[in-house]
């Protein structure tokens, strides 16, 4: 039975609060009280909306973090047609992180909850998958206008961009410093570009 406006509210402020929960206490010392404190919400009602407890909430708030990651991107992850735009996307990045700092999403969907249940690891695989669908296909754009060679694998290509990105991520929330995900992202863009030149004969 479809959720009432009021109804998707309440799940929502839920899903929301538990996330906050996860960052404060960690998943597998994070209990359902905790939730209904941060959440100001009864038993009754977190059960009502989340029948299978525990497991069932830590599954929806995976997939609300993992909606953030590839949201919080858009529409510059969409529009990847030139090396202005994949400069933009960059920046925006970039600026992202630096305003969440150790507030993930990416690494609350992948690193916190992916690794405690296997429902939660399918829906981080996903996030991953659909990020770098996302870049693989912005790296076809600019094969078809001969900004990156055509014998290039985008998808491989696009999953080292990914793995960089990654590790930049798990060095800022590790030591608070962006510098790794800034080079992550400029080599990785510049790696296209470098080699795009010199497949195409220009310096």
């Amino acid at each position: 039975m479809p959720l009432t406006p009021k109804g998707a509210a309440t799940k929502q402020r839920i899903v929301e609060g538990a996330a906050a929960a996860v960052r404060r206490h960690g998943v597998f010392t994070l209990t359902l009280d905790d939730v209904l404190a941060l959440t100001s919400t009864s038993k009754s009602q977190l059960f009502h909306y989340f029948p299978g407890g525990k497991d069932e909430l830590m599954l929806a708030v995976a997939r609300h973090e993992a909606d953030r990651v590839i949201g919080d991107q858009q529409p510059e992850l969409s529009a990847l047609t030139s090396w202005p735009a994949w400069l933009t996307w960059r920046d925006k990045v970039v600026a992202r992180y630096r305003e969440q700092g150790r507030e993930c999403p990416l690494d609350i969907a992948v690193s916190h909850i992916g690794s405690a249940s296997s429902g939660a690891q399918a829906v981080a695989a996903e996030l991953l998958e659909r990020w770098q669908d996302a870049l693989a296909a912005g790296i076809r754009r600019m094969q078809s206008i001969g900004e990156i060679d055509a014998a290039r694998d985008a998808d491989r290509s696009a999953a080292a961009l990914l793995a960089g990105i990654q590790g930049g991520v798990v060095i800022l929330l590790s030591t608070g410093r962006l510098g790794h995900l800034e080079a992550a992202l400029d080599q990785g863009i510049e790696d296209l570009r470098r080699r795009s030149r010199t497949e195409n004969g220009r310096p």
